[in-house]
């Protein structure tokens, strides 16, 4: 009897992040500091960006990114309605209006016609989502933001001063990255495809900081990235005009608080985790294609529909293996899930859409009016897809998972 437990999505820390921890410790300094600060550096140049600001969460780096750009009360944002309540939730925190719209036929990816639709003079930000580590073809964004430019209003909700929706003078593309650090369109990293990325290294992402989050941007004309950063390090430290690095040196204990602004820094600790991480991110991405191959060889030949990583052009970062089952209904696709848990394999769902939800539905939302998302989300299971999973397991799991199926089919 084979009594092999597969969890759905471990951490891989290894003996390297715990060593820079327990350095981190040793060090005295334990907050925001001299590893952040390189974290930092070492994102940057991945990504291909002046500047990187490190933060608690994707969520704080989405809703900072949203505040950067002065968008507030009365303003819109446009989000696809296949996603998790992060994507939306930065909106509302700002204070601005949800737009949900719905995906392209067969598809994740929002519906640009849908969301050319949606915009009014309000709209200030779309908001894609790279699902499962896939980047989003922003360039379809792009053009609708650039060809409703009549429509946009610049207006600063936040009276920050950096004037970033008149430099743009168009709606913004704030990308959704939590899934896709390291991976890239036609040789762009993301962190540079959009104007502002969230990133997420939260436990059960690729590379993880425990929880964590990073912002990019790649603002076109003549961005003073100085001025954001600073700006961005007042929004996530109480808006304190220094951070205890700064504050640490001789005689220079004085600051000011310029505004009563929010507390969601990144530590030395996380960074710590962060900075071994990216030291064998790339042998942890390669593993990672392995094991969508070995998942292909069996799902592909049983009738499942793959999401396609690494397509021409495209480097994925591999974040998730998405399955979905031609003509299963919701009901015996749970059904699949639940007896694959009954054999110790655990598996999930990507995504329920956000107008299924109790909070969403109590805005006014209903999944009637997104039916490409409910029937993407119908038969749609997510298979344990990690760096620490041999490619043994993946066959293990996926031999599990046909024979599953067709017990299901059968009934």
């Amino acid at each position: 009897m084979n009594n092999r437990v597969i969890p759905f999505s471990p951490p891989d820390i290894s003996e390297a992040e715990i060593a820079e921890v327990a350095e981190a410790l040793r060090s005295g300094w334990i907050t925001t500091g001299p590893r952040t600060k390189e974290f930092e550096r070492r994102i940057s140049a991945c990504c291909h960006t002046e500047k990187t600001v490190c933060l608690s969460s994707a969520t704080a780096a989405e809703e900072l990114a949203l505040r950067t750009l002065g968008i507030g009360e009365g303003d819109e944002v446009i989000v696809p309605a296949y996603t998790y309540t992060a994507t939306a939730s930065a909106a509302i925190h700002v204070g601005a209006t949800v737009r949900f719209v719905d995906s392209l036929p067969g598809s994740w990816l929002m519906d640009p016609r849908q969301v050319d639709a949606a915009i009014t003079e309000h709209t200030k930000a779309i908001i894609p989502v790279d699902l499962a580590g896939i980047p989003t073809d922003p360039a379809p964004l792009f053009e609708v933001a650039h060809r409703r430019r009549g429509l946009f209003r610049p207006e600063d909700k936040t009276g920050n001063g950096l004037g970033l929706q008149e430099q743009l003078g168009r709606i913004a593309i704030v990308d959704d990255a939590a899934h896709s650090f390291g991976a890239s369109r036609h040789g762009i990293p993301v962190g540079s495809l959009a104007d502002m990325t969230s990133f997420s290294f939260h436990a059960v992402k690729n590379l993880t900081t425990a929880e964590g989050g990073a912002l990019t941007w790649n603002l076109p004309g003549s961005t003073d990235h100085e001025a954001i950063y600073r700006e961005l390090q007042l929004l996530s430290l109480h808006g304190q005009s220094k951070d205890a690095l700064a504050k640490g040196q001789p005689g220079a204990w004085e600051y000011d608080i310029v505004a009563p602004y929010y507390k969601c820094n990144m530590t030395d600790i996380m960074a710590a985790i962060g900075l071994r991480q990216l030291d064998r991110y790339p042998e942890m991405i390669r593993h990672r294609g392995e094991l969508i191959d070995t998942y292909n060889r069996f799902l592909v030949p049983a009738g499942c529909w793959v999401i396609p990583h690494d397509e021409p052009g495209t480097v994925s970062s591999r974040h998730l293996y998405i399955v979905r089952v031609p003509g299963l209904s919701e009901e015996e696709r749970n059904l699949v899930i639940r007896r694959m848990g009954e054999r110790k394999i655990a598996c999930n769902v990507h995504y329920k859409p956000l107008p299924m939800m109790t909070a969403y539905r109590k805005l006014g939302w209903d999944i009637s009016g997104f039916p490409e998302a409910l029937d993407f989300y119908r038969n749609e299971i997510t298979l344990p897809l990690y760096s620490r999973l041999s490619v043994d397991d993946a066959c293990y799991i996926a031999e599990n998972f046909v024979e599953v199926l067709q017990s299901v089919r059968r009934k």
